[in-house]
């Protein structure tokens, strides 16, 4: 068992099966249920992150009402949000679209459907250089 992470997540996906299974990762990674909360698309996800402090953004890219990049374009605009790090947990294979996420300062992309592994081990790096 991981030591808790001091830590929220946000998971934002149009799939609730796909975000139940994503927070079942997130907590074996470490971070306590209390600290997880998800949306639906990015208009939901915006509504969250004024109600509560967020660490990590896990993103899908494809969903309706407002999609990643999108959510991601706004979020950027926020300078209090400006350093809330991003994960992109996409099917998206879009060269060109993943470019200009990267260009939006998102750190890494996973692509469904993912080794609950690799994502426990995407959380603990991006989390670890947030606290370095």
């Amino acid at each position: 068992m991981n030591p808790p992470l001091q830590c929220h997540v946000l998971i934002v996906d149009d799939s609730p099966i796909l975000r139940a299974a994503i927070k079942k990762v997130v907590k074996l990674a470490g971070v306590a249920a209390d600290h997880i909360f998800e949306a639906g698309h990015g208009g939901e996800a915006l509504a969250v992150l004024e109600t509560v402090w967020i660490d990590l953004v896990l993103l899908d890219l494809n969903m309706p009402v407002m999609d990643g990049e999108q959510f991601t374009r706004q979020l950027r605009t926020r300078p209090d949000l400006n350093d809330v790090a991003v994960v992109i947990v996409s099917t998206e294979a879009n060269r060109e679209r993943l470019e200009r996420m990267r260009a939006l300062g998102v750190q890494h992309t996973l692509r469904k459907p993912f080794e609950p592994e690799d994502l426990c081990r995407l959380i603990a790096e991006v989390l670890g250089a947030k606290s370095a």
